[in-house]
């Protein structure tokens, strides 16, 4: 079950990372709108697309893991 809980808390790590990463864009994009800020959300806006991807890839690896949590668990109970 070690690979499993591995791929699990990469999936999840990997969703937090891309969690927080959203939240630092979506701020420098509210901070750029401002009129007393000069700055631009350009780059913001690029790397919220690249946050989704990396979200999106990691809700596979935490479905992958479950997937395969479910297949050894029905092995075992076969085997038992």
């Amino acid at each position: 079950m070690e690979p499993v809980n591995s791929a699990l808390s990469s999936g999840l790590q990997g969703i937090q990372r891309g969690l927080d990463s959203m939240q630092q864009n979506a701020d420098q994009i509210a901070k750029a709108n401002r009129t007393d800020q000069t700055g631009s959300f350009a780059k913001p806006l690029v790397n919220l697309v690249a946050d989704r991807a990396q979200i999106e890839a990691s809700v596979k690896v935490v479905q992958a893991a479950d997937a395969m949590s479910k297949t050894i668990g029905s092995l075992l109970d076969v085997k038992a």
